[in-house]
């Protein structure tokens, strides 16, 4: 079977969907489909090199998205001047100042991608489907998420091939823009959901969300889990004891409340020691917020047991995790799914979650963890300290949730999850 994966890049950091993504494409091409990944946007930031078939052309380039939005003039320019702000150093370029786009920019660019046809970046919606009509001729168009679904009628349309969405994360984007285009890219996702063959969720929890919000036949959404590339990945022995943090750099994935639990934990002269290691990707966006937490780390004379690793390959990800006693990304929103989570088992490391989303999913699958009452800093504070100071616990925790991602969480496994979606919805083996 023949499956176009349609992923949004970066440009410039790691992205959990890009991995997810890359990781699928790699394992259906190991189960011997013949799969390809399509960058949208910007070009993806990856963990290993690319192969021949990461090496597809840059379509729905930012800077022409964003010219034609903001002037009608880039919707009629010649392919030659497209083809130009497509080229990847420009698009990484571009990347760098991505965060700086308005709020109300932002807004409107996404209602107009979502209508598709409708919108101002038709032009650049044509090149993609002829594109995989003429070249690419797959069997089945995947959707890395419901953000793209302004590409599906025409696609499906021009292809007759069945067309599938991954649902992972949209609803903290979407409900993050302010009015009225919050209300409006809702509208236009749960109108254009209509036009897909199947929906694959990457955790139960997120597949009821999201069938709700979208308003689809709960028969169309089919829940896969996420998997990783394990290579390289084993137990490690902490120098000391060290909590980790492994994503994104941000405020929503909890970086400063995890700060403010471990300065709580640091106030008990048992965890003098401890030590908190934060690693992920980070943007220009987000230095506002590195620079508070390393000011709040050193107003409580604790920036000394404390390292900040932004942007770091795989190599030296899997290296910070082996020294972790334990991982804890308290994400304030409805994280979709965790990636962080079997990475760190994958290593042997227990997790301290927040007690919302996917997380105890999780942790039911998994058994590798405890939970916390969201937003309860003291709690959370208190559940390191417990895991820190039970060395057989953790061990033990460790052990059974690395044993699970193992068995039930690898990237071959998703993607046998995903091939057999992509079958029963009509693609031909």
């Amino acid at each position: 079977m023949k499956i176009a994966q349609l992923t949004p890049g970066t440009g410039n950091f790691h992205c959990g969907s890009c991995l997810r993504d890359h990781a699928l494409v790699t394992a259906l091409r190991q189960l011997g489909h013949d799969a390809l990944m399509v960058p949208l946007y910007l070009p993806p930031v990856l963990e290993t090199p690319p192969q021949d078939g990461d090496r597809e052309p840059i379509f729905l380039g930012g800077l022409n998205v964003y010219l034609q939005q903001k002037h009608a003039l880039f919707r009629h320019t010649p392919g030659m001047i497209d083809r130009l702000f497509n080229a990847g150093w420009i698009l990484r370029r571009a990347a760098e100042h991505a965060g700086m786009t308005r709020a109300h920019e932002l807004g409107e660019m996404t209602v107009s991608m979502l209508r598709g046809e409708e919108g101002r970046q038709v032009k650049e919606l044509r090149k993609l489907t002829h594109w995989l009509k003429h070249e690419a001729k797959p069997d089945v168009v995947c959707l890395s998420n419901a953000l793209l679904l302004g590409a599906a009628r025409m696609i499906t349309r021009e292809l007759g091939v069945p067309l599938i969405c991954t649902l992972q994360g949209e609803d903290g984007f979407l409900d993050s823009l302010p009015e009225p285009w919050r209300s409006q890219s809702w509208d236009e996702i749960s109108r254009r959901a209509r036009e897909v063959d199947g929906f694959i969720a990457v955790s139960d929890y997120y597949a009821h969300t999201m069938w709700d919000r979208l308003g689809v036949d709960r028969g169309l959404v089919h829940t896969v889990y996420n998997g990783i590339d394990t290579t390289g990945m084993s137990p490690g022995v902490p120098e000391q004891p060290t909590i980790g943090y492994l994503a994104r750099l941000c405020e929503v994935k909890g970086l400063r409340t995890l700060t403010e639990a471990f300065i709580k934990l640091k106030r008990d002269s048992e965890f003098a020691d401890a030590q908190l290691l934060a690693v992920g990707a980070a943007t220009p966006t987000d230095r506002p917020l590195l620079e508070d937490v390393q000011t709040k780390l050193e107003s409580a004379g604790v920036a000394k047991d404390a390292v900040i690793q932004p942007n770091v390959d795989r190599e030296r990800k899997i290296t910070a995790l082996r020294s972790m006693s334990v991982l804890s990304v308290p994400a304030e929103y409805g994280e979709s799914f965790g990636l962080y989570v079997l990475e760190a088992l994958a290593c042997g490391v227990p997790f301290v979650q927040p007690d919302h989303a996917a997380f105890p999913e999780l942790l039911t699958h998994t058994g590798g963890g405890i939970l916390y009452p969201r937003g309860d800093v003291d709690a959370l504070a208190d559940r390191l300290g417990s895991l820190l100071r039970d060395n057989d616990r953790r061990r033990q925790l460790g052990e059974t949730g690395r044993a699970a991602v193992l068995q039930r969480f690898t990237s071959r496994t998703m993607a046998e999850g995903v091939a057999a979606v992509c079958q029963t919805t009509g693609g031909r083996g």
